[in-house]
């Protein structure tokens, strides 16, 4: 009888012995793997990315039947993540007759842009491509072709806004643009490498940066 009850208790000691902490059966004291340690990403991150590259330009576009337009400025942008950020400055140097800078999408301030208009633009979205394509001269003749962004290949197509003087924070239009290193339109005699949708096309000074 004494060796039984020896033989229990010592069993006993065994269990007990072998959860460090019976409140909680689960811990143990090994320590945390490193997966467990690693500090998630901040929202920071998350919201402001990265960006895969930077590009900057000025330059004049013309081609359709009215218009030409100057543009400048530049930004940051990542494909991957749609993030973007550019702004610059513009302005209309003949009447823009047809396109999206002749119809203003500000109700206080309609008409299209008109020679010695427009102050400032900005990004309203990254797009990874020219959704319907684009022309340089908007003639029936004329190629539709396409442009897609790619860091690599240091292109970006944007939906930019513009803003005329008075307008404030309101757009006063909105358009497509597509900036390039390279020639974007090669059957076009001279260099293409900057677009307005509804202007036309033109050779800028561009630079991109990785």
């Amino acid at each position: 009888m004494k060796f039984s009850i020896l033989f229990v208790f010592g069993t006993l000691t065994l269990v007990g012995c072998s959860n460090t902490n019976p409140v909680r059966p689960e811990a143990t004291s090994n320590p945390p793997s490193a997966a467990l340690t690693t500090p998630a990403p901040t929202a920071a991150a998350a919201i402001h990315p990265s960006p895969d590259a930077g590009f900057g330009f000025n330059g004049d576009v013309s081609g359709f039947l009215t218009g030409r337009v100057f543009v400048s400025g530049g930004g940051t942008f990542d494909l991957a993540s749609g993030f973007v950020r550019g702004s610059g400055g513009f302005s209309c140097l003949e009447p823009v007759r047809q396109g999206p800078l002749s119809v203003s999408i500000n109700p206080d301030d309609p008409g299209p842009c008109l020679q010695g208009q427009g102050v400032r633009w900005d990004t309203a979205q990254l797009l990874p491509n020219t959704p319907n394509g684009f022309k340089c001269t908007g003639a029936g003749t004329e190629t539709l072709k396409q442009a897609t962004t790619d860091a690599a290949l240091k292109r970006i197509v944007l939906q930019a806004d513009f803003y005329r003087a008075g307008d404030g924070n309101d757009e006063s239009f909105t358009a497509q643009i597509i900036v390039s290193a390279t020639d974007i339109a090669p059957e076009i005699p001279g260099v293409q490498n900057f677009w307005v949708q509804g202007v036309g096309c033109g050779d800028a000074v561009v630079n991109f940066s990785r």
